[in-house]
């Protein structure tokens, strides 16, 4: 892959590294556990964010469109990495964000910060999104509207997160990624050979909903070898509790690779206690994806080293 340059600032495929973890934090369970760094791809657009948004923003540059709209929550890093990259590309954005906001989260505040347009809408609205009706009269209101979908989900996004296999040796048993669309492992599933198993830790309560929105896009043969796993949401998307703080500081000074509170956290969290249970093999090789979306820790400035 080619980097692609912006004129505000170059966003390098180069700058992702595969970092080993310590041999102490897997404790011989498995005979090796890596973490892919996208992370170091950006400050903002980092991760697995860039790769579901490079080609949407390609297409709406292309096709003449001045403005990206999309959608999220409170704490959506999507969101803050379409603000950047719109602001990046030239393109106004503006998200369609869920539940009211009296005050601003770190995340939002963010957003305001690189020029995106906040529209909130009650949460019954909001199930609207995938609507064509509901979406027309969006593309009505505003005009030049490219529209992403939440999370990046559509085949575009699921093609740029495909991308990320680049990054991925074959020798590898198992490749772990944090689910909040379901865009990331789909894209992934796709591009990668099925003898590779995936992992999808969802960050949300009974996120195990995804599976049949990732299945619809998967061939049979892609169908039976990834799983998701929901246990470990320390109360919903978002949430966090001294635990999940405590093990995030541990992590760091085990590995120094900061962890982001939203969904890596929570998925090598997952990841220890799989490890703890002797889910895998010592022979296997594991792969896990930092998929960026650090900046959100802001909330939690206080509790952790990092």
């Amino acid at each position: 892959m080619k980097p692609i340059s912006v004129n505000m600032d170059t966003i390098d495929d180069r700058n992702a590294v595969i970092q080993p973890l310590n041999k102490f934090w897997y404790s011989n369970k498995v005979a090796a556990m890596d973490m892919l760094r996208l992370d170091l791809l950006h400050p903002v657009v980092s991760g697995n964010k860039w790769y579901k948004l490079r080609l949407n923003v390609a297409a709406a540059k292309e096709k003449g469109f001045k403005t990206l709209l999309t959608f999220g929550g409170g704490y959506s890093n999507h969101l803050v990495a379409t603000a950047f990259a719109a602001q990046m590309f030239g393109l106004r954005s503006i998200a369609i964000v869920r539940g009211r906001h009296d005050t601003l989260t770190p995340t939002l505040e963010d957003c305001r910060r690189y020029g995106m347009e906040l529209i909130f809408v009650t949460r019954e609205d909001y199930r609207n999104k995938n609507e064509p009706d509901w979406l027309k009269g969006l593309v009505d209101q505003f005009d030049d509207l490219y529209i992403v979908p939440e999370g990046g989900a559509n085949e575009r996004g699921r093609t740029g997160a495909g991308l990320i296999s680049w990054y991925i040796d074959k020798a590898y048993t198992h490749v772990v990624t944090a689910i909040g669309s379901g865009t990331t492992l789909a894209g992934l599933r796709i591009k990668l050979p099925a003898h590779q198993e995936m992992l999808g830790f969802a960050p949300m309560k009974q996120g195990a909903y995804l599976k049949d929105h990732i299945d619809e896009h998967l061939d049979d043969d892609k169908r039976h070898c990834w799983k998701i796993f929901d246990s470990w949401h320390f109360g919903g998307f978002g949430k966090w509790n001294r635990e999940l703080a405590d093990f995030m500081n541990d992590f760091y000074r085990e590995n120094h690779i900061p962890l982001d509170m939203v969904y890596t956290a929570k998925m090598m969290y997952g990841m220890r206690e799989l490890l703890l249970d002797n889910y895998f093999s010592v022979s296997d090789r594991v792969l896990c994806i930092h998929s960026g979306g650090v900046q959100g820790n802001v909330s939690l400035k206080d509790e952790l080293i990092y």
